[in-house]
């Protein structure tokens, strides 16, 4: 045996018992996750540039459930001795950007910071006790003394974070509404801090789907257009098979065609269209974020009918650099999505909602050729996250309502039956010979 032999399986050797190792180190934590008292907090958690100051987080996202949004709840760590009669004080800041930073000229700005929230983190000048969620506690529990809990909450009708996709040659930050939340060391509250002792974490308000509320109308439109110098119209109607639809779910349309004129329908376009409104500055735009085009049946002659159903699947990545696409307040390239819908409470008007207001609309173009323009209609429907459970309980009415409807069939089946009409029929066991088991 030479010494590249001797050193191969020495290496062998040890590669085998370090996968042993692994696999053992494995199956205790799949062990350990099958307990029944087994939780796992997911924590964010980011330190000051000195390293004296830690902030918590126990999510990134929180929900406005439009009667109520989620509170802000972290714990914030000091290092003992560190303040020396300093306080600690945290905010939530909102930063509104309505215009491009390279736009910005002798002074004048086009983004509106304001702090939402402030209060004196450490120490706390609260008389009473808060009562603490369970990551709070166990994060008090784990980190110490120096460990103080804190609680934030979103004002009324603040807007939901909403980002709009720059393009390729702007530089800046992006327009959109953003929310921090920003912790800083300092003699009071007016006192600004220094940057080696600030710490601030970017966070996401977001809305979730209200949950269903029993049937509702399906969302749709009927329009017709007549023409000058001929009689007849051509009539479209589109139905969607929903009012509110989840993020990444296909868009049913189903789209009627009543021609009734001397023109013909040369093509049919659809498009899902995301209206933005930039409140500050009263502006508005659109941006196509899925599209469909289609000759099929066309070209519709006069005195034809056409149905058809089709699929549309609005997406962030099919509209990756796009300029001025709307999308879910992005942290992170992973966590893209298009802007939710805008909702606003029972009783509140959508023209009250601050912010970048979103709304979306299915919108189907007929071309009646050069002469005969277009047919242009819109039909309105919501696109939002799904609440936490709503999927589930939806699969099971869909399942339950499955049953009752072959429940209903067999039943219904059998209703009308006599007692002659049923016919008896035994089942005879397969015997086989001794001759054949063998």
């Amino acid at each position: 045996m030479n010494f590249d032999e001797g050193l191969h399986k020495s290496i062998e050797l040890v590669y085998s018992y370090l996968t042993k190792i692994v696999r053992i180190w494995i199956s205790y934590i799949y062990e350990f996750k099958r307990q029944k008292d087994y939780k796992m907090f997911l924590l964010f958690k980011k330190t000051t540039p000195n390293g004296k100051v830690t902030v918590y987080l126990s999510k990134r996202d929180f929900i406005d459930h439009i009667d109520h949004t989620d509170p802000i709840d972290g714990v914030i760590v000091v290092e003992d001795g560190y303040l020396q009669g300093r306080r600690v004080f945290g905010q939530v800041i909102t930063v509104y950007r309505y215009g491009r930073e390279e736009d910005e000229v002798m002074g004048v700005k086009f983004s509106k910071e304001m702090v939402l929230a402030t209060d004196q983190l450490v120490p706390s000048n609260k008389k009473e006790k808060q009562p603490l969620t369970p990551v709070q506690e166990k994060l008090v529990n784990k980190l110490g003394p120096n460990a103080h809990p804190f609680t934030f909450t979103f004002p009324d009708m603040s807007p939901c974070s909403v980002t709009l996709q720059p393009g390729e040659d702007d530089q800046g930050k992006p327009l959109g509404v953003e929310y921090y939340v920003k912790c800083y060391v300092g003699s009071n509250e007016e006192d600004k801090g220094h940057k080696r002792s600030t710490v601030q974490l970017a966070i996401k308000k977001l809305q979730y789907a209200p949950l269903a509320k029993g049937a509702s109308r399906l969302p749709s439109s009927l329009v017709s257009k007549g023409f000058t110098f001929s009689s007849g119209k051509i009539n479209l109607e589109v139905t969607l098979d929903k009012d509110i639809y989840y993020h990444g779910e296909k868009i049913g349309a189903n789209i009627m065609i009543s021609n009734n004129s001397r023109k013909q329908v040369r093509n049919i376009k659809v498009y899902v269209v995301q209206h933005c409104e930039v409140t500050m500055v009263n502006a508005q735009f659109s941006k196509y974020v899925a599209s469909l085009e289609t000759r099929e049946g066309c070209p519709i002659t006069p005195g034809a009918s056409f149905t058809k159903v089709v699929y549309l699947v609005p997406l962030a990545s099919s509209n990756k650099d796009r300029r001025g696409v709307a999308l879910d307040g992005r942290l992170r390239d992973d966590d893209a999505n298009l802007a939710s819908s805008t909702l606003v409470p029972d009783g509140k008007c959508p023209i009250d909602a601050i912010g970048i207001v979103i709304s979306y609309s299915l919108r189907v173009k007929l071309n009646c050729g050069t002469l005969g323009g277009e047919l242009v209609t819109d039909v309105p429907f919501k696109l939002l996250h799904p609440a936490p459970g709503a999927m589930d309980k939806e699969r099971a009415q869909s399942i339950k309502r499955m049953k009752s409807i072959d429940k209903g069939r067999y039943e219904q089946s059998f209703a009308n039956d006599d007692d002659d009409n049923i016919v008896f029929e035994d089942f005879a066991r397969f015997r086989l010979s001794r001759d054949e088991l063998e």
